[in-house]
Parts: C-alpha cells; structure tokens; sequence
C-alpha cells in the first residue's frame, strides 16, 4: 500500500455473482461521490475478489481499513448491514452470517494477525445478500442498501481524518 495512504475501503465480492456484488457498488457509489465531493487526502477505494492476500495487502499499513462484503444469514433479511469492528481483538461472532466466498474475510483476519498485518482498525460492513448465483445486478433489497452504506461510509471516514 502506498505510504501516504491512511484509510483504505475495500469491496470484496464477484459483481458476476448478483448480490455479491455489493461491496463494489458500495465502492463504485463511493467514487461517483468523490467527483463532486472529494474524498479526504489520504483515503483509497479499492476492490478485491475476497482471496485473503489480495485483502492483507490491501490493508497494510492502513490506520483504518473499511471493508465492504455479502453476507449469508440464516434466517436472513436480504439488505440488512452488520457493522463489525475489529481492533487487537478476534473479529467478533456475527452468529449465523458468513461471508459469500468460500474462503471468508475471518480468515483473512487471522491469517494477517499472524502475520501482524492488520490494519491499525478494522471496520467490517457485511450486508446480507439473498442472491449470489451466477448473474448481473443485485436483488432490489440489497440494491437499495448500497446508497445508505455509502452515506455512512463516507461520514465515518470523514470523522476519521484529521
């Protein structure tokens, strides 16, 4: 990562894989936003495929790391966000929710404190999903959680920067 980076986001996900998605329409919005509401200096929007490598290096070196994922639940409600944080401790159960990737995102965090490459915090946005098969667009209720996430996103990495 570059050194100058401070806050990096990241959407993990296949955008061929419907719902799973979502982490890189939440990044893709994000991007649309900095044209007309530059991003604070410091700040890189990234995306990823979910292979924990890929992710750690993403991550290094950040203070902050925002990572943005689809979500299995059972039972589940299609659209509704989790927020996870993760600062020197084990990401935190989520329950039922598991990432929408064979190899998920706990792996990638252990494997990177391991390694004592994590990032200074880690925020985790897992967004329940209804639909991760093969296609294009997401479902209508995930689709309509994008743009609030984004909001949210963008104001918490606001506050973060000096």
């Amino acid at each position: 990562m570059d050194v100058s980076v401070r806050i990096v986001v990241i959407g993990v996900g296949n955008e061929y894989r419907r719902d799973d998605g979502v982490g890189w329409a939440v990044v893709a919005r994000l991007a649309e936003q900095a044209a007309t509401s530059p991003l604070p200096a410091g700040v890189a929007l990234r995306t990823c495929d979910g292979d924990p490598a890929r992710l750690i290096a993403l991550w290094d070196d950040a203070d902050l790391a925002v990572v943005v994922d689809a979500a299995h639940a059972h039972p589940g409600r299609p659209g509704r966000v989790h927020r996870l944080v993760l600062d020197a401790e084990r990401l935190p159960p989520s329950g039922d929710t598991t990432s929408s990737h064979g190899l998920g995102l706990g792996e990638a965090v252990e494997l990177a404190r391991v390694l004592d490459r994590l990032p200074g915090r880690l925020v985790v946005y897992a967004v329940e999903s209804a639909d991760t098969g093969p296609g294009n667009g997401m479902t209508g209720a995930v689709a309509a959680a994008v743009e609030p996430l984004a909001r949210r996103i963008s104001r918490e990495i606001g506050s973060r920067v000096d």
